[in-house]
């Protein structure tokens, strides 16, 4: 039985592409580092970030900077979208769809806001909140 998603996984190279991953996910999404291997703490091959109810799990073993890949977004469930967007931005990075509210007319609607910016290698992240 399926209980939920553990983790997503990315690919990144060694060096200033993983610190910059390392600082986007630590520094300006908050999460903590639960796990982190390899030679030793500043040239891992493999860390994962707490995202609350799930992991991101990093590889630091392409050797060179990668495309963009298949995944299409992940969604990061927030407290406050608005708050999380402009720290995003204020770091340097881009919020395409800026914050706004949602409404899907379903069998069960479904009322959030959302926002989506483009991580340190390319993934898109969609912040979301239900309400």
């Amino acid at each position: 039985m399926v209980t939920g998603i553990h983790h997503v996984s990315f690919k990144c190279s060694k060096g200033e592409q993983l610190k910059k991953v390392i600082a986007f996910y630590t520094e300006t999404l908050g999460m903590m580092i639960v796990r982190q291997w390899g030679p030793d703490w500043d040239n891992p091959i493999g860390v994962m970030f707490d995202t609350g109810n799930g992991i991101i799990e990093v590889f630091s073993n392409a050797e060179s900077d990668l495309p963009q890949g298949v995944i299409r977004h992940f969604a990061l469930s927030v407290t406050d979208v608005d708050e999380l967007a402009d720290r995003i931005e204020k770091a340097g990075y881009e919020v395409f769809v800026k914050p706004k509210n949602i409404y899907i007319p379903a069998e069960n609607p479904l009322v959030a806001r959302i926002a989506f910016c483009y991580g340190p290698l390319g993934e898109q992240i969609e912040l979301f909140c239900e309400q």
